[in-house]
C-alpha cells in the first residue's frame, strides 16, 4: 500500500467509527444521520474541512474510552499487576495448544485414570503460563497502544478494521507490538531497522498474510534477549521512546519498502520503533 490521499484516509477514519458514533458526528456536522454506515460515509467523505473535526471527534472517543477502562482497573494498579509475573515462558506454543492436547493426550492415552494424572502432572502447568504470557502480552500492549494513541500526531481507530490500528501523519497503520525474531542479528536491527521490517513482512505467516502498512514497534534488551519480555513493563522508558519516535519521524515515501511473499512483490509503507537498553 503506497501512500494514501487525504480523502482515501478520510474514507478510512469513517469507516473506523461505529455506526451510533457515526450518526452522531453526521449531526454534528448538521449532515443527515439517515440511512446505513455505507451511505452516511458517502455523504460525509467529499464534504470540505471537516478532518480536523473528525480527527477531534475519535480523539474524545477513544479517551472515553480509556476513561471506562481506568474506572475498572487503574495505570498502576495494571501495572503492579504486571510486574507480578516472575517468569515469561510460554509451555504452550501459541497456537498450538488444541493440537498439543489432541496429540499428547486425547489420542495416545487410552485411559481414563491415566488421563487426568497427565493432566494434572503436565498440562495445567503448561496451560498455565500460557495464559499467563498470554495475559501479560495482551495488557502490556493495550497501555502501549493506549499510549501511542493518545500522542497529538496519531489518531487511532473505533473499531477493527483489517490491518488498520492508527492513523500517523494521515497514514493508516497496523501495530505490530513485538520482540526481536529469534536469531535475528541485534547490529543490524540497530544500524538498519527498514531491513528488520522487510523480514518481517516476508517471514509472516501465510494463514495471516497482509501488505497493509504496519508500525513495528520492537522491544529489545540488548544485553540479554530472553529478558525483552521484561523491558515491555518498563513504562517509563517504553513511553519516553514513544514520544520521542513520534515528535520526531513522519511518514514519508522514504518509508515505502518492497518485500516479496509467495513469488510475488508487494510494497508497503512501514516503520520501525525500536525500544531498548
Amino acid at each position: 500500500m503506497s501512500l494514501l490521499s487525504d480523502k482515501e484516509v478520510r474514507n478510512l477514519k469513517l469507516s473506523s467509527i461505529p455506526l451510533p458514533k457515526l450518526k452522531e458526528f453526521a449531526e454534528i456536522l448538521s449532515q443527515s444521520s439517515c440511512g446505513n454506515g455505507t451511505e452516511i460515509i458517502k455523504r460525509l467523505v467529499s464534504l470540505q474541512n471537516i478532518d480536523d473535526k473528525l480527527g477531534d471527534f475519535i480523539k474524545k472517543q477513544y479517551n472515553q474510552r480509556i476513561k471506562e477502562r481506568k474506572e475498572l482497573i487503574s495505570d498502576e494498579d495494571l501495572i503492579k499487576e504486571l510486574h507480578k509475573v516472575k517468569d515469561f515462558s510460554w509451555g504452550v506454543v501459541q497456537g498450538q495448544l488444541d493440537q498439543k492436547i489432541q496429540a499428547e493426550y486425547v489420542r495416545r492415552i487410552f485411559r481414563y485414570d491415566d488421563l487426568i494424572n497427565g493432566v494434572k502432572a503436565k498440562l495445567h502447568n503448561d496451560v498455565t503460563s500460557y495464559v499467563i504470557c498470554t495475559w501479560y502480552n495482551h495488557w502490556t500492549t493495550v497501555l502501549i497502544e493506549e499510549h501511542i494513541s493518545r500522542h497529538p500526531k496519531v489518531i487511532p481507530t473505533l473499531k477493527k478494521i483489517k490491518g488498520i490500528d492508527i492513523f500517523v501523519d494521515n497514514q493508516p497503520f497496523d501495530l505490530k507490538t513485538t520482540y526481536l525474531p529469534r536469531g535475528y542479528d541485534v547490529k543490524d536491527v540497530i544500524k538498519n531497522p527498514k531491513n528488520l521490517a522487510i523480514w518481517m513482512y516476508e517471514n509472516q505467516g501465510a494463514q495471516r498474510f497482509g501488505a497493509d502498512n504496519r508500525l513495528f514497534a520492537i522491544l529489545l534488551d540488548t544485553k540479554n534477549l530472553e529478558e525483552s519480555w521484561k523491558l515491555k513493563r518498563n513504562f517509563d522508558l517504553v513511553f519516553s521512546k514513544i514520544d520521542e519516535f513520534f515528535t520526531k519521524e513522519k511518514v514519508t515515501t522514504a518509508d515505502e519498502i518492497a518485500f516479496s511473499f509467495g513469488k510475488k512483490t508487494y510494497t508497503a509503507v512501514s516503520k520501525v520503533l525500536l525500544i531498548s537498553i
